[in-house]
């Protein structure tokens, strides 16, 4: 006997669109936005599993720009039915172990609920409990059951449509030609009916092979001995990744900073992973793509999500790496972005606030000849760069490596309370006891302004002299303290014959100077430097 089957779905008009019904035990399945509704069955299948004895971990690999990446963009793609898979800057990495029965000798084991967005050349398959069984071959079948899709099997087999009409529902029967355009072309007795789609109830026959109502991996398996068996599967995912994220509150002397961290995590790849163990990896790891085939390598940062418990992160050197494991399971989420806490909230972070003053921030380009040209590097630059610094380490209450990622400084306005946004930066892969330096902007007033005094080459003894005057003009009502960093940009061999400040050697291209300005005064800077090539 043919067993029917219907799917509902929504036409433009709201009316239902397609109905397909199995007159048989249902259980229902939704699928892009339609219900099917499919026969049960009375036996569990070979690919059933006990959820008991199930666990998974989940690696999470990314080459997101922390500047530039946002996960709104694949979340609009996902909800509006584009492949927002393509694009996602990121991998993961899926080590699954499930309880499933196997039959003994050559037979078929499904491997259902793994990730749409699957590289089926990176599954790995091992049977703990018979480690002699074998897999023969293996194919991924991710051809998803939908409405459309099942029209399109039914094309040139028999299908029943009933037609809403205003005298009443018109029942139409015959062979399907074809499904476009929101019509159905039916032919019978000698005919061609067009019926529309949106006010028509569809009825078909049974589900056609091919589709599945969930991504498939499919093997033909070799067993000595059937029974309940323990599978571990491994495999890579494209659709998922993650980026980081910093939150520092100053106090309102700039001396103190309590300091949050949180990872965003995105996740399309076609599958939710629940109870899952999370780790992070902090690193740059290479990996192959496409166009290495062709030219050039390309190195990805690579990170694996991770977040701390109360009791703190459970890390380790990895290789070369830093490896993090989550203590608790977590459930990460089918076509969302989450916020998980990279590590706890921590107060009292020591931070010192500078002021720098680069009039002109030009490097020697070691070209082999030296820049003689008078004009050069005289760019009036006049703003002063403002920034926060802090130590990455045990007595400032962190002492943890810290992934690359996105700063966010506030602070608090004392007269309400409230906390005000003062700028943000970008951090790269900071190991614990490094300093770290977050651009917060430009200084409303204090202002620089870079003037050449003097300039002399004589080509005979090779020879370049240059004088500079520096002024920087601080008009607060409290005193400031500036580093004035002046690139020696004409040559690479180079010495300050006078000063009116004392200076510092920065590398071989830049010296500093620090100049205390007393409230809205001028403190002024003069320096000659020499030049031989």
């Amino acid at each position: 006997m043919l067993h029917t089957a219907s799917v509902v779905a929504s036409g433009r008009n709201g009316n239902p669109g397609i109905l397909l019904q199995m007159h048989r035990v249902f259980h229902s399945i939704a699928i892009a936005g339609c219900l099917v509704v499919l026969p049960g069955t009375t036996a569990p299948p070979a690919s059933a599993s006990d959820p008991a004895k199930n666990s998974v971990s989940l690696t999470v690999y990314s080459s997101a720009d922390p500047a530039g990446f946002d996960p709104r963009q694949f979340l609009e793609q996902a909800r509006g039915g584009w492949n927002s898979v393509v694009g996602v800057p990121g991998f993961g990495l899926v080590r699954e172990t499930r309880t499933m029965q196997i039959p003994a000798g050559t037979s078929e084991l499904a491997f259902t609920d793994v990730a749409a967005s699957i590289d089926p050349t990176t599954v790995s398959f091992h049977d703990l409990t018979d480690p002699a069984t074998a897999v023969l071959d293996q194919r991924f079948e991710f051809d998803l059951v939908s409405s459309d899709k099942l029209l399109d099997r039914y094309v040139d087999r028999p299908v029943s449509a009933l037609v809403d009409m205003q005298g009443g529902p018109l029942k139409v029967s015959g062979t399907l030609l074809a499904a476009r355009g929101g019509s159905l072309v039916i032919q019978h007795d000698g005919a061609i009916d067009l019926v529309p789609q949106s006010t028509s109830t569809i009825t078909l026959g049974e589900l056609p092979g091919g589709l599945r109502t969930r991504p498939t991996l499919l093997w033909n398996l070799s067993s000595p001995a059937g029974g309940t068996h323990q599978i571990r599967l491994g495999y890579e995912t494209g659709g998922i990744t993650w980026r980081s994220d910093y939150n520092i509150t100053l106090d309102a002397a700039n001396t103190k900073a309590d300091l949050s961290a949180w990872v965003t995590l995105l996740n399309v790849c076609g599958r939710a992973f629940d109870d899952a163990t999370l780790k992070l990896v902090a690193g740059d790891v290479q990996r192959i793509t496409g166009s290495m085939a062709h030219t050039k390598g390309m190195r990805e940062q690579v990170s694996m999500m991770a977040d701390r418990a109360p009791e703190g992160f459970q890390e380790k050197s990895f290789a070369e790496f830093h490896l993090y494991t989550l203590p608790r399971p977590i459930d990460v989420v089918q076509n969302a972005s989450q916020q998980i806490a990279l590590f706890p909230s921590v107060g009292g972070v020591p931070v010192e606030k500078l002021l720098v003053y680069e009039g002109a921030a030009i490097e020697w380009g070691g070209h082999g000849q030296p820049i003689d040209g008078r004009e050069f590097g005289q760019g009036g630059n006049t703003k002063v760069d403002v920034y926060v610094r802090l130590t990455n380490d045990k007595a400032s209450n962190l002492g943890m490596p810290l992934p690359a990622g996105k700063m966010r400084v506030f602070q608090r306005d004392e007269a309400d309370g409230s906390l005000e946004f003062i700028g943000e930066d970008i951090i790269k892969h900071t190991p614990r006891d490094e300093k770290v330096l977050i651009r917060l902007g430009s200084a409303f007033d204090v202002v620089g302004e870079r003037t050449q005094t003097d300039f002399k080459i004589d080509r005979a003894r090779r020879q370049i002299v240059e004088s500079f005057k520096i002024e920087i003009r601080n008009r607060k009502e409290t005193p400031v303290t500036v580093l004035i960093r002046e690139r020696l940009y004409r040559w690479n061999s180079w010495e300050i014959t006078e000063s009116t400040l004392p200076f510092e050697k920065v590398n071989s291209g830049a010296v500093q100077f620090t100049v205390d300005a007393a409230p809205r005064m001028v403190q002024t800077l003069t320096y000659t430097v020499r030049y031989n090539w």
